[in-house]
């Protein structure tokens, strides 16, 4: 098989903003828009809950996500390292 074929997963990169769940974090994840009629770029923020197996990263940590398979209903992406 070609390794070419093969789709890479996707990653972001995101600020915890929260660690009060167990083995979870909320990291939220920035990105810059442009309006298509005005011009003007602004930002738009999503959350994203994803999984921290030893609870190593807190609130204000910059962080690498990765999508896996879903682990819940909402937890559908992984922590890789810090940025």
């Amino acid at each position: 098989m070609n390794q070419d074929n093969i789709s890479k997963k996707q990653q972001l990169i995101g600020t915890v903003i929260s660690d009060k769940m167990a083995k979870t974090v909320v990291v939220k994840v920035d990105s810059r828009k442009r309006h298509p009629k005005y011009k003007k770029a602004y930002t738009v923020s999503k959350r994203y809950k994803a999984h921290d197996e030893n609870n190593e990263f807190h609130p204000g940590d910059k962080v690498v996500i990765e999508s896996i398979r879903p682990m819940s209903k909402e937890k559908k992406f992984r922590v890789l390292s810090k940025a």
